[in-house]
């Protein structure tokens, strides 16, 4: 059971810190990674992390113990959030997005 645990965590850890990612990847915005800031590399991280959290939860024989599997990838996928939502991977707030919706109107 431990190892269901501790897999299903890692794996919800994994997953949810992949998913904001890849979806900064596949439109095309720019997100913090240690790869490079850019959308192809975090798509790539992104994409990356979700394939190793399914192995990582398929590898937890969840089906064994599907309650504590579930349990420990869900708070996984909670703590990885709520670092998202607060500090952030590097500590650092993304910069406001600046275009025309965010432009004042010039008087004539």
């Amino acid at each position: 059971m431990g190892q269901t645990i501790i897999l299903s965590f890692l794996g919800g850890v994994m997953g949810g810190n992949a998913l904001p990612h890849f979806v900064r990847g596949i439109t095309r915005e720019r997100y913090p990674n240690m790869t490079g800031n850019g959308p192809v590399t975090n798509f790539i991280s992104g994409w990356a992390g979700l394939v190793l959290a399914v192995l990582l939860v398929c590898w937890a024989h969840a089906d064994r113990h599907p309650v504590w599997a579930f349990g420990s990838a869900a708070f996984g996928v909670l703590l990885i959030g709520l670092f998202h939502a607060g500090p952030g991977a590097f500590g650092r707030r993304e910069p406001q997005r600046t275009g025309p919706a965010n432009e004042t109107p010039r008087s004539a």
